[in-house]
């Protein structure tokens, strides 16, 4: 698949009589949103915010991030499966409209939080403190099942990104970037002087709003599969979990995910890059058993010589990732694992929740357990959840310490993040 990608950076972004372009300001109509927004029944009120850079203003209960794009051509359309028909992406023309974000929020019971301050300490930890967010804060009708809620939350998030892009579908981009791989025996035979390498994406789908949508298909129906790396910057993975903010992969992290993005630019340079198996993490030991079973075999029959292997959150996922090494590794075929770090405030507890001496190439993103001491804030947006004790006082005009994992993308493990090691 051939996928051109046109990106148009914007400056600013402001309120206005319609949704456009003019210059590099992003112009966008309130009472336009509001409505398509509260099409869904679901949605009681709207309060729309737009946040930028430098400014004292902290977010709560960030459920997701997603960049304004639009396909211009080729099959399928954005966000398969969820707005529309679940035809594959991964070809053609989309525009991306980078520097700005659409950000819905929403209090759900029992689910962790996810802050983003736009000035201050906390700002340092979050990629989007340095972009203009339109934030959806939406509340939900009276008595909602909480899964019905998350997920309405979900489709208005999506549904923006989406009428922000095609409103702004005709403006001439600044600059574009071709990606392309070819069928897997074709990209083998392409670059035979080089090693084959590929790419061991987890998604987390362990239970209850711990979902990851393939295609508009819940990640735990999934078995392991080849996809090209161009249908996952098409938007063919969303979103749609709540679990530690720190290491969460919003929807913006799917679309921009920096292992795709960094291998493509080696590509044919020093690898070969020749795909993205996708595999969902798992509950049970049996089930994470299979899954990693197929997924090393997967990786065997591609003829691969090395993955990259990242995964979501922390706990009961370092056992998927320990399995996929493991037994891919076991294969003769080198592996290369990207993860955060649990180590206690003092960085000397084990780093993770399980580990195997196979495991000798890891890139940590950052030890999650770290304290930053947030500065208070002038404008709050969005509430905690009040059964949330570990974020009791939030809300106080005063500083307080919290733990990294609390601040949208501080660690996360597909890198996009500014935590690393040397």
């Amino acid at each position: 698949m051939k996928l051109t990608l046109e990106k148009f950076w914007l400056d600013d972004m402001i309120f206005g009589e319609d949704t456009g372009i003019r210059g590099t300001t992003l112009t966008v109509n309130r009472e336009e949103i509001i409505k398509i927004i509260k099409e869904d029944k679901r949605i009681a009120k709207v309060h729309i915010d737009i946040v930028k850079p430098g400014e004292s203003v902290r977010l709560y209960s960030v459920r997701d991030v997603i960049e304004p794009r639009v396909k211009v051509s080729g099959a399928g359309e954005l966000f398969p499966g969820l707005l529309g028909g679940a035809d594959p992406v991964g070809e053609g023309v989309t525009k991306a409209f980078k520097n700005v974000a659409v950000v819905p929020l929403g209090e759900v019971a029992g689910v962790k939080e996810g802050i983003i301050d736009m000035s201050g300490p906390g700002a340092a930890y979050t990629p989007f403190s340095k972009m203009k967010n339109l934030v959806l804060d939406c509340e939900p009708i009276s008595g909602l099942e909480t899964q019905r809620y998350e997920e309405a939350l979900r489709l208005a998030g999506l549904k923006i990104a989406r009428y922000i892009g095609k409103s702004c579908e005709k403006v001439r981009t600044q600059d574009k970037t071709v990606y392309e791989t070819l069928p897997i025996e074709a990209q083998g035979h392409k670059y035979p002087d080089l090693p084959k390498v590929g790419y061991v994406y987890m998604l987390q789908s362990q239970g209850l709003r711990h979902d990851t949508y393939v295609y508009g298909v819940d990640a735990k129906e999934i078995t392991p599969r080849l996809m090209y790396p161009t249908e996952v910057m098409d938007g063919a993975i969303v979103s749609s979990n709540c679990v530690i903010a720190s290491d969460k992969n919003t929807s913006y992290h799917h679309l921009n995910n920096p292992i795709i993005e960094d291998l493509y630019e080696r590509h044919g340079k020093d690898l070969n890059f020749c795909g993205v198996i996708i595999t969902n993490q798992n509950v049970t030991l049996e089930d994470k058993d299979q899954a990693s079973n197929k997924t090393a075999e997967l990786v065997e029959q591609l003829g691969l010589n090395g993955v990259i292997i990242s995964k979501e959150e922390y706990g009961n996922t370092d056992t998927d990732l320990m399995m996929n090494c493991r037994k891919i590794e076991e294969k003769g075929i080198k592996t290369v694992l990207v993860t955060d770090e649990y180590a206690g405030r003092d960085g000397t507890s084990q780093s993770l929740a399980d580990a195997d001496p196979k495991a000798d190439a890891v890139v940590s993103t950052g030890n999650a357990n770290e304290t930053i001491m947030l500065a208070p804030m002038d404008k709050v947006i969005g509430k905690i959840d009040s059964s949330d004790q570990a974020e009791e006082g939030m809300e106080q005009d005063r500083n307080i310490e919290v733990e990294i994992q609390s601040i949208i993308g501080a660690t996360n493990e597909l890198g996009f993040n500014k935590m690393g090691t040397r």
